[in-house]
Formats: structure tokens, sequence, C-alpha cells
């Protein structure tokens, strides 16, 4: 008999408009490869760009916040393993789940720690270095309350795993480190890919909604561009992404070379075309999809220490990580005129991506810990003392007040 999985997304995928969407596609490949009958349930409004999960065999429901119906629903359902996207979902419908099924397994995907991303978001915004008061934000308190309620939570980040156990001292055997799982590259694919000398121009891409993609196009306008402009008078910087806002497109200037290009269809068929990625990123946690795409398609990078974050590991990089402007500006220069170096540093990504995101070897990771917990659940939790204090009624805020709303809309 067919397990049943079921995914309660925060929205629905959206693989061509971020790397939180693909992620998530490859979450249910890895999932679908145990054998898992899958049903992915949302309460967010479906968009254009949603990805069609029916036509991969994934059932498609939505469901409503602060109601009643979702206890039938997930009782009826019965899974044995629930995976949450992101820690408000998991504050959302966790405490439905664990009551209408106490033996599944419930694991908490980060996508990347949002207590992290806003305690850097709120440092950068008072001009003052990121420490552990930024940190130790609201946001993060109940971050860390939803990764002890869970069984298991996957990171992105070998960065975050290290903040997760050292700095919040969560134990090591409610974590697992689950970066991009991608196809390594082949020397088939490598030579099909065009050359230095027939790319042109430079490329930055991410979606509009996400503050840190935004403020990095902002960085490039007003700083980083025009001092490469000014040493490369032709250049031009192709800026992509979802959700173009209509500010943003107020950034178009073909004079200055800076085009807002919007929606990538193929994000793979614009970044083979170009030469250089500029990643500026200057606050934000998690793996940045740019930069995968960037090296999966042969184009070297630049970008910041925020960017490269958990990328490399011990290999280098495929291009430069510089602070200022000024070093910006320069490598990424060097990057465009050198083609000896250029052909160096796309090589180097091509490593990174076959010994740090072998989709094989971190499917296997994460799907052998899945399966080693669900044989002694029970054990597992005992061992959790912080979790099961959490899901004691008098720490269940989050509720009560879903209690009161549901009761609350009843009479209106």
């Amino acid at each position: 008999m067919r397990k049943h999985l079921l995914i309660i997304g925060f929205v629905w995928p959206e693989p061509k408009s971020s790397a939180a969407g693909s992620r998530m596609m490859q979450l249910i490949e890895a999932l679908q490869s145990q054998n898992y009958n899958i049903t992915f349930a949302s309460p967010c409004a479906k968009s254009n760009n949603a990805f069609n999960l029916e036509s991969i065999g994934v059932a498609q429901t939505s469901i409503q916040l602060n109601h009643t119906s979702f206890d039938d629903f997930v009782a009826e359902l019965n899974p044995s393993v629930v995976l949450f996207d992101r820690f408000m979902m998991e504050e959302q419908f966790g405490w439905r789940v664990a009551e209408q099924c106490p033996n599944a397994l419930r694991i908490l995907d980060t996508e990347d720690l949002h207590g992290l991303r806003k305690g850097r978001l709120q440092a950068f915004k008072d001009s003052k270095p990121f420490d552990k008061a930024y940190l130790f934000n609201d946001t993060a308190k109940r971050e860390i309350a939803s990764i002890y309620r869970c069984d298991l939570s996957l990171i992105i980040s070998e960065a975050e795993m290290e903040i997760l156990q050292h700095d919040f001292n969560v134990d090591r055997s409610l974590l697992v480190y689950l970066p991009f799982m991608i196809d390594p590259i082949s020397e088939n694919e490598i030579v099909n890919l065009l050359e230095f000398k027939d790319r042109n121009h430079f490329i930055t891409i991410g979606n509009f909604l996400h503050e840190p993609n935004y403020n990095a196009v902002i960085y490039l306008k007003e700083t980083i561009w025009p001092l490469i402009r000014k040493q490369l008078p032709k250049a031009e910087l192709h800026i992509y992404g979802a959700y173009v806002s209509q500010k943003a497109n107020q950034l178009h200037n073909e004079k200055q070379g800076f085009f807002v290009k919007g929606f990538a269809e193929d994000v793979n068929d614009v970044m083979q075309k170009a030469k250089v990625c500029l990643a500026p990123i200057r606050f934000g946690a998690g793996l940045k999809g740019k930069l995968v795409d960037a090296m999966k398609n042969g184009v070297p990078c630049v970008t910041t220490a925020v960017g490269a974050e958990g990328m490399y590991g011990d290999l280098e990089i495929n291009g430069f990580e510089e602070n200022t402007p000024e070093l910006f500006a320069n490598k990424a220069i060097e990057l465009y005129k050198d083609e000896t170096l250029w052909n160096l540093k796309q090589q180097k990504g091509f490593d990174v991506i076959n010994k740090r995101f072998n989709k094989k070897v971190h499917q296997n990771t994460f799907t052998s810990t899945i399966n080693d917990i669900s044989k002694d659940l029970k054990s597992h939790r005992f061992h959790n003392f912080t979790g099961q204090m959490l899901q004691h009624q008098s720490m269940q805020s989050t509720k009560f007040m879903s209690k009161w709303i549901a009761e609350k809309n009843k009479n209106e």
C-alpha cells in the first residue's frame, strides 16, 4: 500500500519565478522516488505562474486558514508524513495535524531561516553590524519554536546549520542539511554551451517580490553599474525577474545600458547568452538560486559575502566575492575582459554544482533520514522534550487564537 504524504504550501510552487519554487519541485521529485502518494494543499491564491502539479501526479487542493474544515480533510487523508512549507504553515496547521494525525511524521522545510533574513535586513537598515542582538528577533523565536515542534527540519545551507546548532542550541537530530538537488553537468552539456567570444553583456535575475533582490537592483543602478559602464561604455546589464513593479520598471534606461527585462520564460536561455552574472546581495539568507542558475549555464559571477554564504564550501567560487562597490565593479570588468580567467571560473562553477549539489547524494540523505525516523518516531520524539513542552496547551497561543477566529467567523 502506498504511503500518503501531505505538503502544506505557503504558496503554490512557481519554479520559473523563484528559487523557492524550484526547491519545492526538487522535494516533490525526491519524495515521489520513494513511492509516496502526494497531495499539495495551500490556503494561498494560485497565480498564472503556478506549476500544474497534477501533470506530474500530485493532487492539488485548496484549504482554509482558521477553519475546522481542515481537521476533516487531514483526518480523512490520514497522511503518514506532513511537510510544512515554511514555519508560518506549521504555526497555522501543525497543531491540527498533531491532533488529527498524531502518528504522522511532521517535517518543516525552512526554505531559509526567516529570522536570520529579518535580522540582517534590520541591521542593514540601521547601518550597524549584524550580531546576536539582531539574530534573536521575534521571527526567530517563532521559527525556532516551529523547528522544535516538528520531527525534522530541512536546512538549505551549512551556514544555517551552524547557526541553529551553535547560536540556538538546536539538537542535530532535529535537522538535516538539504541544499538544492541538481543533476550533474555532463561534459557533453558543457561543450554545447556558448563560448566566451559568443556571449555578451551582464545579467542579474531574481523575483522582485523578494526584498534582497530589489535592493540589489537599486544598488546596481545607483552605485555599481555606473562604475562598470565608465570602463565598458558599450556593455549592457539585463535584469530579469518575476513580478516587476512599476517602480522597478522605471529604472529601465537604454542610454545607460540598464535594461529591465522582466519575467524570463526560460532562465537557462537568457543565462547561456550572458557573459557575467552580478549578484550584489546585501542582506538575506539561504542559498541563492541565481548563482546556481549561473553555474549551471556556465556564467561566472561576482557576488557578496551574503550571496556566497553556504554556496561553495571548501571549493573555489565561480568568480569573485567582493563587498565594496569599487572592488565589485573591478572584478566584474576583469571577468568580462579576460577570457582565460573567465574559462577558469566557469569550470569552478561546474565543479561546485557536481560536487556540492549532486541530486542523487542529497536525495538519498533526505529519504533515508525520513525512513530512519519513521521506524521509531516515538523514541525520536521522546528525546525532544522542548518539542513536547511546546505542544503543551499552555504554550499554544496560535492554536487558541485560531479556534477563536474560527468561532467568530461562524457567527458573522
